[in-house]
């Protein structure tokens, strides 16, 4: 599913959906996002947030992670313990340590999968870029109408 209405991964082409037009990517996006860069740690917008929502690809839009899912690893980035099924692609970089991870849906890189660190029951570490996220927040509940 995508955060911003459009079509899955698994239906065809990206579609951004009729209440949004994607906005283009910055300079600096691009340079994470489509040629894998990394951003300094502890620079990014989602490194200390913790709002409930849905963390989406800023590229295509496509939902990647639940807040549920994420944990403060310490390292400077967003990090998750698990991803959206079929959401994140996972490619062996050749490098043996780093795993990158890309949206399933429009190949955009996110960052790298890490196993193996006990930090958490999944043991598993999704380490993303923030500019490779844009994030929906939860509806919050109906407020029910105080008395006058």
């Amino acid at each position: 599913m995508a955060v911003d209405g459009g079509i899955p991964a698994s239906q065809g082409v990206p579609d951004p959906g009729p209440s949004r037009t994607r906005r283009p990517l910055t300079e600096t996006e691009k340079r994470i996002i489509e040629h894998q860069g990394t951003e300094p740690p502890f620079s990014g917008e989602f490194v200390s947030f913790f709002e409930q929502g849905t963390y989406g690809c800023r590229k295509c839009g496509e939902a990647l992670f639940r807040s549920e899912d994420k944990f403060d690893a310490g390292c400077g980035w967003p990090c998750f313990d698990d991803s959206l099924p079929d959401a994140v692609r996972n490619i062996n970089a050749g490098q043996g340590r780093r795993t990158e991870i890309t949206c399933a849906r429009c190949g955009a890189h996110l960052g790298h999968i890490f196993t193996g660190e006990r930090l958490t029951p999944k043991n598993t570490r999704y380490c993303v870029n923030s500019l490779s996220l844009e994030f929906q927040a939860a509806p919050q509940p109906a407020m029910a109408n105080s008395p006058h």
